[in-house]
């Protein structure tokens, strides 16, 4: 058994204590130093068709600064982009964060547009529309893009919807 002058014991604990706040405060600041190193990720778009639903950060830009023409061609053609099912006889329903709607956007089908600009976070469309050869659909799959931006583009999400008849 250890005897210790009366107090000694308190003050002990109190160490204990101190050093635990230190490295809590320590692990506390490493934390946030590796979180100040991510990039921040852009807006969300998503598109719903009955239960199911796709979204996806810009396949290009979305970070605020105007793309580039040859960019846009680019992104355009990019084939790793999320794809969804659509029946023509349901609606689809594009969502949009507010970073986005509130720089205006437009719904692009094979790269042309579709809808009017739009500052509102919400749209539907039907969904025979992307198969419809009158709006310059051809085959069983199509090509939409949300391009933000009412003049100068600044991001552009893809998606691809796939006809389930």
């Amino acid at each position: 058994m250890t005897t210790l002058p009366r107090g000694e014991a308190a003050d002990v604990t109190r160490v204990v204590r101190r050093r635990r706040a230190l490295a809590a405060a320590g692990a506390v600041s490493a934390g946030l130093l590796v979180l100040s190193a991510c990039d921040k990720p852009t807006p969300l778009a998503t598109i719903t068709v009955g239960s199911s639903s796709v979204h996806a950060e810009a396949t290009c830009g979305g970070e605020g600064d105007a793309l580039k023409t040859p960019d846009l061609e680019k992104c355009l053609k990019d084939k790793g982009i999320e794809s969804i099912k659509v029946d023509p006889d349901e609606t689809v329903r594009f969502g949009v964060d507010p970073e986005i709607a509130d720089e205006g956007w437009t719904v692009l089908m094979n790269g042309q547009p579709l809808t009017d600009s739009s500052k509102k976070t919400y749209r539907t469309i039907p969904g025979s529309v992307f198969f419809n050869a009158q709006y310059g659909a051809s085959g069983d799959s199509t090509l939409v893009s949300i391009k933000e931006g009412e003049k100068d583009v600044t991001g552009l999400w893809s998606f691809k919807l796939q006809k389930d008849s």
